[in-house]
């Protein structure tokens, strides 16, 4: 088959990436190629086939997909490495001065990025906006962290000494998720390439579109042809670039199977992963927490991106003594939540990313109620008035009380805007009940207790955790989790540890001493 390299100008994309409600399809329609490598979008011809994509606020499709097979990722994979000898011996701060002005193109563009995100995740403008900081803000910090590559100096008996370098990896991979499309990509890409590696990056089949304008970014800001690389599809094209011999690393951000799947394809190589996994976060509410705060954090912690975020405390462990008030507050309030078309700028929860997704999470609240719990609101199919949205996939957020712990919306990821509370009468019970899951990415608490908010963090078992607030991300910080949420961290200093490999040398200075 044969493979067709298209460069579009920057006036072409303008005008294929915005949408304008007021047309009469209502919806975009995006027709270049998805595919990127060799630092251009790349159509494939031949018989590999497409997929409909859709926009969640609309269901209408939005585009095709090309999948790639094995020729593609060969092909992508030998780009990166080619990029890779050169930006691996370019000095740190060239570097960091490149990926400086890829943030700046970002910022730029942020109003147009934001806009794509929201048509193909669907979120609000308002929460895309932020992840377009949050990707940005993540690159100028690791192109900080690019002049700091630096080892150990030893010294040892007779003038001898050792030092140590990190270096890069080579070709690392990057496969994304559906639920932040720009900003995984983003916080892959920017500790691997501050690092002196190149990136084949793989997005979420499910919203295949703003990987690529970042690949674009980062040609436009000068870095190497096929430094960074987009490849789509979905389970055939992961499985192809996990086993691919010249990868020398793998970070994926999922389900906890799919991440079991990709650890066990990369130890056949022995390549390092870094796995973000799913998890079924506590948020502990005492009697004695500021509870409009603990309020603002549960509603933050449950109906974020629609609640399609894997550090979402949907097991909300509310004190006896004020459960009546925190329930009939946060009701009223989730009652209030603006849902509909996320382009507008007072929506608060636009529409899940399927429509196969929206009945899975409603499929769990049904489940809920067989089981015993109570739905005190939302839960329901929800159909905006604007009839261009009529079918799109849009939910009321839900509110479930009477949950116990054994209770399928209790101990399985929902992924979805349905928050179960929980009560309890003492620290200890709850922290064995908060504990007791296979998984532990995140945890909040909310006290006004000082000792006790820093005692039951010290004992909750979840890597990101949180003091009288939720789901703050800053890329100064390294997020990841515990138990079957996940290995190594993304953001902060200790990423470049995942993103490197220590070399150590010993020089001798005097004779050699041989017992031959």
């Amino acid at each position: 088959m044969r493979v067709l390299s298209t460069v579009l100008s920057p006036r072409t994309r303008v005008s294929l990436f915005t949408r304008t409600r007021a047309a009469s399809s209502g919806t975009m329609q995006i027709t270049e190629p998805l595919n990127f490598w060799g630092g251009n979008r790349v159509r494939i011809e031949g018989e590999t086939g497409s997929e409909p994509v859709y926009e969640p606020a609309t269901g209408c499709v939005l585009c095709q997909l090309q999948p790639c097979r094995t020729e593609q990722v060969d092909q992508a994979v030998s780009s990166a490495h080619s990029a890779f000898t050169r930006w691996s011996k370019m000095a740190g701060m060239e570097r960091a001065g490149i990926m400086l002005e890829a943030a700046r193109l970002i910022q730029k563009r942020r109003e147009e990025i934001a806009e794509v995100e929201v048509t193909n995740n669907g979120k609000s403008i308002t929460e895309a906006r932020l992840d377009v900081d949050s990707a940005r803000l993540c690159i100028e910090y690791f192109a900080g962290l690019a002049t700091t590559m630096s080892g150990q100096h030893v010294q040892l008996a007779g003038g001898a000494f050792a030092y140590t370098r990190r270096e890069a990896l080579g070709v690392c991979v990057g496969i994304g998720a559906w639920n932040y499309p720009f900003q995984i990509a983003a916080w892959k890409s920017a500790p691997a390439l501050a690092c002196g590696n190149s990136m084949v990056f793989k997005p979420s089949p499910v919203t295949p579109v703003s990987a690529v304008l970042l690949a674009e970014i980062y040609k436009q800001a000068g870095v190497p042809e096929g430094l960074f690389n987009v490849v789509q599809g979905a389970q055939e094209t992961g499985t192809l670039l996990c086993r691919h011999p010249t990868v020398a690393k793998v970070s994926f951000t999922g389900s906890v199977q799919t991440g079991k799947k990709i650890m066990e394809m990369a130890s056949k190589g022995v390549k390092p992963v870094t796995l973000e996994l799913g998890g079924k976060s506590p948020l502990i509410i005492f009697e004695d927490c500021n509870l409009e705060n603990a309020i603002r954090g549960a509603l933050m912690a449950n109906f974020l991106s629609q609640g399609q975020v894997c550090s979402n405390g949907t097991r909300v462990f509310v004190h006896r003594s004020i459960l009546a008030r925190f329930l009939e507050e946060v009701v009223r309030r989730t009652k209030a939540i603006r849902i509909g078309d996320p382009l507008l700028e007072d929506t608060r929860m636009g529409a899940l990313v399927s429509r196969e997704h929206l009945h899975k999470v409603l499929g769990y609240v049904e489940q809920a109620k067989r089981e015993g719990a109570r739905v005190l609101c939302g839960g329901e199919p929800f159909t905006p008035a604007d009839p261009k949205l009529k079918d799109g996939y849009y939910m009321t957020p839900c509110v479930l009380d009477n949950c116990t712990d054994d209770m399928t919306c209790v101990r399985e990821e929902i992924f979805g805007p349905v928050m179960s509370v929980l009560t309890f009468d003492s620290e200890d019970e709850v922290l064995h009940r908060a504990n007791d899951t296979t998984m532990g990415l995140a945890a909040g608490v909310f006290t006004k207790d000082i000792q006790r908010a820093h005692r039951v963090i010290e004992n909750l078992q979840a890597g990101s955790c949180f003091i009288n607030n939720y789901n703050l991300t800053p890329v100064e910080v390294p997020f990841g989790g515990y138990k079957t949420s996940g290995i190594g961290r993304e953001n902060g200093q200790v990423t470049i540890e995942y993103y490197s490999q220590l070399k150590t040398v010993v020089v001798e200075m005097g004779d050699v001493d041989s017992l031959f």
